[in-house]
């Protein structure tokens, strides 16, 4: 009998309810480390500090990089060279990924509002922000796409200017960084390259917002500066969750639930059903399938750590559990898909149908695939236009409308005990 790789937990609608394993595995978090906080905080410090000359000593220590001429941003001789040196194939592979992310995210576009009321006249005006940072990581990991995910939309925001940066970017992120409009690359990674981007220094320009993902160190800084700067998230490890009923290929589940263990060892990959054959299915393919699995290591360690089969009653207690774990990706490989998907309320990013492949949605299918983690799908959104541009309310009064409103808003300041704003509104009905 083959061994069995996913741990098999029960969540039954009956009394008594979930298990500890399945509270467990709910409880997901984004907290840091022992010590990492505090080594990050001194990096920032340092950086904000003696800007350039910070940055190039950790980068020394870290990464083992000397500036060119000064400056660790790539030239665009360089950058060119680079992005020239890819494959013929996979470059039409990231412009037809770029094409079909930009058209969605041009749909994403937000009017401005213009209201009047009795008047008053009421405005949102809606701008780019001036200038975002790109976290890209480097090193051996070649992470195009997330190049194309993050600076698209911001281009199509209207973003002026798009700074990357990145521990030594693949040839295919440098092509990815052209075609997706970014405009600076510098060789930079780390809580030095957060803090770089977040207070700037000599070389480096200050940005308004940051986002792109990496690791326990970048994920720190990214959270300790945001005020300094906006950020997207705090990302915590990937995860999908697949709904599947009985007549699901366990072939199809089991290829889903590796794509997403491959990413590391903390990914989360977990099914729930309510067909326990099903779930046994699925087992024995997981361990087919990752017996000629380049990163089979990395997705068994995530699998046996951090993956389930959570059997449920039905598919509606398997809805309810998806909301509750609130899952960056949500699958839904059963019949009815498109119903089963309009009651799903907590989730980054929805896969509709047995055809729709989480993979689908990392490369090409067009929605973002930077999404929210560790059950922030609870409240927070997929990366998208919006998260570039800014909004600034304008208020017009005409003489009429301040005398009319004088009275209310002197007596409502009274009540809060600030009579000066209550002055300050009588005075203008008095004229």
């Amino acid at each position: 009998m083959l061994p069995r790789m996913l741990r098999q937990l029960y969540s039954r609608s009956a009394p008594g309810g979930a298990s500890p394993e399945v509270a467990a595995l709910l409880d997901r978090t984004t907290r840091m480390a022992p010590g990492v906080d505090d080594a990050v905080a001194a990096i920032l410090a340092d950086v904000r500090a003696r800007r350039d000359a910070a940055v190039a000593d950790y980068t020394r220590r870290f990464d083992r990089r000397e500036p060119v001429a000064g400056s660790y941003e790539l030239s665009r001789e360089r950058w060119d060279a680079r992005a020239a040196a890819v494959a013929p194939a996979l470059g039409d592979a990231l412009g037809l990924a770029a094409d079909r992310i930009r058209a969605f995210h041009e749909r994403q576009r937000e009017p401005d509002i213009d209201v009047a009321l009795d008047g008053v006249r009421l405005e949102l005006r809606v701008t780019p922000l001036a200038r975002v940072g790109l976290y890209v990581p480097g090193g051996t990991a070649r992470y195009p796409s997330s190049v194309l995910m993050t600076a698209i939309p911001a281009k199509v925001a209207g973003v002026p200017e798009v700074v990357m940066v990145t521990p030594g970017a693949s040839d295919e992120a440098l092509l990815a960084a052209r075609i997706a409009g970014v405009d600076r690359v510098f060789e930079l990674g780390g809580a030095q390259a957060v803090a770089a981007l977040a207070f700037g220094t000599e070389t480096v320009p200050r940005v308004d917002k940051i986002v792109g993902p990496g690791n326990a160190w970048v994920a720190s800084a990214k959270r300790q500066v945001y005020g300094e700067v906006d950020i997207d998230s705090i990302a915590g490890p990937s995860e999908i969750l697949i709904i599947a009923d009985g007549d699901a290929d366990p072939a199809w589940i089991a290829a889903d639930l590796i794509a997403q263990a491959e990413h590391d060892t903390e990914a989360r990959a977990v099914l729930v059903t309510p067909s326990q054959a099903l779930a046994s299915a699925v087992d024995a393919e997981l361990v087919r399938q990752l017996e000629a699995l380049p990163r089979r290591d990395i997705a068994e360690r995530a699998i046996a750590s951090h993956g389930a089969a959570v059997i449920v009653d039905s598919i509606a207690d398997a809805i309810a559990f998806a909301n509750r774990f609130a899952p960056e990706h949500l699958e839904l490989q059963c019949a009815d898909a498109r119903a089963v998907a309009a009651a799903c309320t907590t989730a980054g990013a929805i896969f509709v149908g047995a055809y729709s492949s989480e993979a689908a949605g990392d490369y090409l299918a067009g929605g973002n695939h930077v999404l929210p983690t560790g059950g922030a799908a609870r409240y927070a959104s997929p990366l998208g236009v919006h998260d570039f541009r800014k909004r600034t309310q304008l208020i017009e009064y005409d003489a009429a409308a301040a005398a009319a409103h004088a009275a209310p808003i002197a007596a409502l300041a009274a009540c809060e005990g600030l009579d000066g704003h209550g002055r300050s509104a009588l005075l203008r009905s008095r004229r």
